[in-house]
């Protein structure tokens, strides 16, 4: 592999101009592809086959579509009033009437109408149903702010209005001052590493050309498919992350080259062909983690998976033609001005820190007491991944603090109760569906944590009923995720018809059962084949293990974090956190299948050096020191620079977005700072010569020569011939 990508460098060298024309034309046409062809994502979670997704599909047909977007505007009278006074009542029906006026609004029911009112007992809080002719995720950013006006006007004559619905909802964006401000934290750092502002740009440059290409191709996919939302961010972030860092790995030993006295293409085809054999071996574990999200069997996670993978695959071939095609350009210049005249390096090594170093200091405190690095590493991160025992999850995300959705859920909670807000369904087909359905009313009331059963709803032909279930508790509760249990357990006993449970808190339920039995098998699938991976990487079966091994702990450190932050509040303002609530459901398998590619990035780049150390000779511990110091120094830069592109993304975060970006900043500084820094050098020291044992019924499989040693002796030989032919 390192003489195949030796040639691709050099070649990108000698067609420089080519490869940058291609790479530009390519971001230009999906930009223009992402204009003309685009189309809208979707917000709502569910799973083709479970019982609510089958309900939701057959109310559509038996009950007729239930037509586009909806609001709910919520109304309520001044204290002590009512809404049906004189003085209140035309004021609720002025409001109506200017609903159903509003542009691309098809209707709006007035909760004051005798025949279906939607009034409290109290008749001081009520509720309109504003219906638009577009789809849920289609309405324009000028018939929400339509929407709104008209809301003020309501309020103006003393009436409380608020809005919630899907028809309210802004879509996540990304671009924020906060994101701006993560970008401009890794540029700093680059800039450190690197000594020079034009190489720091020209690394954030050729990420940003691969991540603009993943994320307007993305985005394009949406004229032709139904994306999640949250699709485009998580990929725009963990591109931009990967990106970066693989072109400072690709970088950083180029000017190593030059350092050693090595013309510009020469040097060139070297880093591509060592550094950048493990940016696509570790490429490729991203894209495996990622795209084994598809054995789940949960189609929108399988295009979260997918088009992130597509992105990292962009972020590699990007590291792999366009940055040594860019480097070409700048030759020597990569260098800062006093290194590029002078004295070439005589060592055949990436310079590492003379002398008591700060990287010379750590790695030798931490292989001389292994023991108590390797036990203070797993205890802390243990004690760390306690709250993960009490992580409860939901697709039901509350509304942001203080916005008109949240006011209108209060005000919906305050008139007619916690559980207004999370409906449930049942639905009944058979001949005798109508008869059946009325017959339970009086037995569903009765099961514990029911409010309120509406009578029962036929279709047309009588063939199918419906009736509504209002919870005594909230939607993203546990009381009401146990109804759900409860109704099927009962409805399974109801004979002569077939019976579905559905609404927003059954679709969560039945996502988060399915999660939870995929997770092993996605588990078993990832971590098998990239110990598969690893193992032919290091031709070691321990070094693997021990990577593994460490993974899992970084993965509960994380998620314990993310739960003691997100589920009970701790250090809320520093995150910016609303309100403490259940993680999205996603946010376990998504965090496992992201941390697991990037946890394999760092121990593929700081360990292979350590391998290429013993493979030239090194004692086992002097392997480690030399090789950590090699690595170590790029390692953390590279480290800090995904943190602080994902923990851009926590303070001004959206739903989602921000639980699981915080999830993954906190697993990139466990996973580099403590796993593959301390623990790894550690438990690889504590194994000794041992740690590169392979059995010799392996001995059959393939070198990578991801560190370049075929490469080297290419060299070489190709040298010794060159020096006898003179």
């Amino acid at each position: 592999m390192a003489r195949l990508l030796y040639r691709l460098g050099f070649g990108a060298h000698r067609r420089r101009l080519a490869v940058v024309l291609l790479w530009l034309l390519v971001l230009g046409g999906t930009g223009v592809g992402a204009l003309t062809l685009s189309g809208n994502t979707a917000d709502s979670f569910s799973i083709p086959g479970q019982e609510s997704t089958i309900a939701l599909d057959k109310i559509d047909s038996e009950f007729g579509a239930q037509g586009g977007a909806t609001a709910r505007v919520v109304v309520k009278a001044p204290d002590g009033q009512q809404l049906t006074t004189p003085q209140n009542a035309p004021k609720v029906a002025a409001l109506v009437a200017e609903l159903g006026e509003l542009p691309g609004v098809t209707s709006a029911t007035n909760p004051l109408d005798p025949r279906a009112p939607t009034v409290n007992p109290d008749q001081n809080v009520a509720y309109s149903t504003v219906t638009y002719d577009a789809k849920v995720g289609e309405v324009t950013e000028e018939e929400r702010t339509a929407l709104l006006d008209a809301m003020a006007d309501a309020r103006a004559g003393g009436l409380t209005v608020e809005a919630g619905g899907e028809a309210t909802q802004t879509p996540p964006h990304v671009g924020g001052i906060v994101e701006v401000i993560g970008v401009v934290v890794a540029l700093v750092i680059l800039m450190l590493t690197y000594g020079s502002l034009v190489m720091a740009g020209m690394n954030l440059l050729t990420a940003g050309v691969g991540v603009g290409i993943g994320a307007l191709g993305i985005t394009i996919a949406t004229g032709f498919m139904d994306l999640q939302s949250t699709t485009p961010i998580l990929a725009a972030m963990l591109g931009l992350a990967v990106g970066i860092d693989y072109a400072l790995f690709i970088i950083n030993r180029y000017r190593h080259e030059l350092r050693t006295g090595k013309d510009v293409g020469d040097a060139i085809g070297i880093a591509v062909g060592t550094a950048g054999s493990a940016v696509v071996t570790a490429g490729l574990t991203v894209v495996i983690a990622l795209a084994g999200l598809a054995v789940v069997g949960i189609p929108f996670l399988t295009q979260m998976g997918v088009a992130a993978a597509v992105t990292i695959v962009v972020a590699v071939l990007v590291a792999v033609t366009l940055v040594p095609a860019v480097l070409s350009y700048l030759g020597r210049r990569a260098l800062p001005r006093k290194q590029r005249t002078a004295p070439a390096e005589p060592s055949a090594e990436p310079a590492a820190p003379n002398g008591r170093g700060f990287f010379r200091g750590w790695i030798g405190g931490v292989t001389k007491r292994r023991i108590t690095a390797l036990v203070l590493s797993v205890v802390g991160l243990g004690a760390i991944a306690i709250p993960v025992m009490s992580t409860e999850t939901t697709l039901v995300l509350a509304p942001v603090e203080d916005s008109t959705q949240a006011r209108a859920e209060a005000l919906l909670t305050e008139g007619f109760g916690e559980g207004f807000n999370g409906p449930l369904v049942i639905l009944f087909e058979g001949g005798n569906a109508v008869q059946s359905a009325a017959g339970t009313v009086p037995d569903v009331q009765g099961i514990q944590d029911v409010a309120v059963v509406t009578p029962p709803i036929p279709n047309q032909d009588g063939t199918a009923a419906m009736l509504t279930v209002i919870p005594e508790s909230g939607p993203a509760t546990p009381e009401t995720e146990q109804l759900v249990d409860d109704l099927r357990a009962y409805l399974s006993g109801v004979d002569g018809v077939e019976t579905y449970v559905t609404g927003t808190t059954a679709v969560s339920v039945d996502v988060a059962v399915a999660l939870d039995e995929a997770m092993p098998v996605y588990l078993a699938l990832v971590v098998g084949l990239a110990l598969l991976l690893l193992i032919l990487v290091f031709r070691s079966i321990l070094v693997p293990l021990v990577g593994v091994l460490g993974f899992l702990l970084t993965i509960g450190a994380s998620l314990g974090a993310t739960v003691a932050v997100f589920q009970w509040g701790w250090l809320g303002d520093v995150v910016n956190l609303d309100s403490p609530g259940p993680l999205l459901s996603l946010t376990p398998i998504l965090m496992v299948g992201i941390l697991f590619g990037l946890a394999m990035d760092y121990q593929i780049f700081l360990v292979s050096r350590m391998h290429e150390a013993h493979a030239h000779g090194a004692a086992p511990r002097d392997a480690i020191v030399t090789g950590f110091r090699q690595a170590a120094p790029v390692v953390v830069a590279a480290a800090l620079i995904m943190f602080s592109v994902f923990a851009g993304f926590v303070p001004s975060g959206e739903g989602p977005v921000k639980s699981i970006a915080f999830a993954l900043a906190v697993g990139i500084l466990v996973d580099a700072f403590v796993v593959r820094m301390v623990l790894v050098p550690a438990a690889v020291a504590l194994l000794g010569r041992s740690a590169w044992w392979l059995p010799k019924w392996l001995s059959w499989l393939p070198t990578l020569d991801v560190e370049g040693a075929g490469l080297e002796k290419q060299q070489k030989t190709e040298r010794e011939l060159e020096h006898s032919k003179h």
